[in-house]
């Protein structure tokens, strides 16, 4: 398990330890492991999570308007190209190989966790600052991360979802996590300082970044729960 170098997100992480173990080891996640989570739990939590990603670049581009410095802008814009024109694409193109189009992806009609985490996300950044915005952000793009690099290690030899895998595990995604974990570290030692983990706007900062844990346990969940609505529709 790593930091990505920011001891901030460390801390976090720390802060929302049971959230983050619901998180990071969710039986959706094991099921991509092992290679045992149905296909229609796969296609239906892709589905969501394209429209979920259409509010999260929003989110990051709402960075931009936040931000207090160069870095803090150049960091948020490069993270909103990543997210639609790499991160994005993945979903279209294994969706595209199960007959759902782009257009059937960007219509899709929004999961109640969905609109939970999307709409908690843009409150953060909107009625907060750039930090408020930056700790409900966070626990997306660390926990891919550090998913994708235990799966790369764990997960069956070329099992099903071996792509999803190697995307998160790459050497593009983890950069991803790397260049933001740099920047979320400098944005905290501008704004509070170099004791801020004993400032009361610490413990307001731990709470987002567990809120928005507890909403990514729920995602997972809403693509269990998905099939087997389907499932039992069929």
């Amino acid at each position: 398990m790593t930091d990505f170098g920011s001891p901030v997100f460390g801390a976090w992480r720390e802060a929302a330890r049971a959230e983050w173990e619901a998180y990071s080891r969710h039986a959706f996640v094991e099921g991509m492991k092992d290679g045992t989570l149905p296909k229609a739990a796969f296609l239906h939590y892709l589905v969501q999570d394209y429209v979920f990603l259409i509010h999260f670049s929003r989110a990051w581009a709402l960075g931009v308007v936040k931000s207090g410095s160069r870095l803090e802008m150049t960091t948020c814009a490069g993270t909103v190209d990543a997210l639609v024109n790499h991160e994005m694409r993945l979903h279209v193109e294994i969706c595209a190989r199960e007959g759902i189009s782009e257009d059937d992806l960007y219509n899709a009609a929004e999961a109640q966790p969905n609109l939970a985490y999307t709409r908690y996300v843009m409150d953060a950044g909107l009625s907060g600052d750039f930090l408020d915005l930056m700790a409900a952000l966070a626990p997306c793009v660390f926990g891919y991360g550090e998913i994708g690099t235990r799966l790369a290690a764990e997960a069956v030899p070329e099992g099903p979802y071996a792509e999803w895998i190697a995307t998160y595990a790459g050497e593009e995604y983890q950069g991803v996590c790397t260049t933001v974990a740099a920047m979320i570290e400098q944005a905290v030692a501008d704004r509070l300082g170099p004791d801020a983990m004993s400032l009361p706007r610490w413990d307001a900062l731990c709470h987002r970044f567990r809120t928005a844990t507890a909403l990514e346990v729920d995602f997972w969940q809403m693509g269990l729960d998905g099939a087997a609505a389907q499932g039992a529709a069929a």
